[in-house]
C-alpha cells in the first residue's frame, strides 16, 4: 500500500467517525454536539491519524512500531475520555 493511500484511508475513517454523531443528532435528542465539539473531535482524530502515519512512515522495526501505535491510541483514548467526562478533573473536562 502506498503511503498516500494509507493517509487517505485514515482521513476517510475520520470523516466516517464524525458522521456518526451528525447522523445520530438527526434521530435523537440524546446526542447534542455543537460545532465546536465537531471541530475538537475532528482535530483530535486528524492529529491521531497524522501521528500514526508518521510512525508508519518512519519506524521500520515491527516491535517499536506496535508499541508506538499502542501509545498513540492510548493517549487518544485518554484525551477523549477527559474531554467527554472529565476522568482526571482538569479544566478541559467536558462536565
Amino acid at each position: 500500500m502506498t503511503n498516500n493511500k494509507r493517509l487517505l484511508y485514515f482521513l476517510i475513517a475520520v470523516f466516517v467517525l464524525l458522521l456518526i454523531p451528525l447522523v445520530s443528532m438527526q434521530f435523537t435528542s440524546e446526542v447534542n454536539w455543537s460545532r465546536s465539539d465537531f471541530v475538537v473531535m475532528g482535530a483530535l482524530l486528524v492529529g491521531t491519524a497524522i501521528f500514526l502515519e508518521v510512525v508508519f512512515r518512519t519506524v521500520s522495526k515491527r516491535d517499536i512500531r506496535i508499541a508506538l501505535v499502542a501509545l498513540i491510541l492510548i493517549l487518544y483514548l485518554l484525551i477523549w475520555a477527559e474531554l467527554a467526562v472529565g476522568i482526571f478533573g482538569t479544566p478541559f473536562a467536558g462536565t
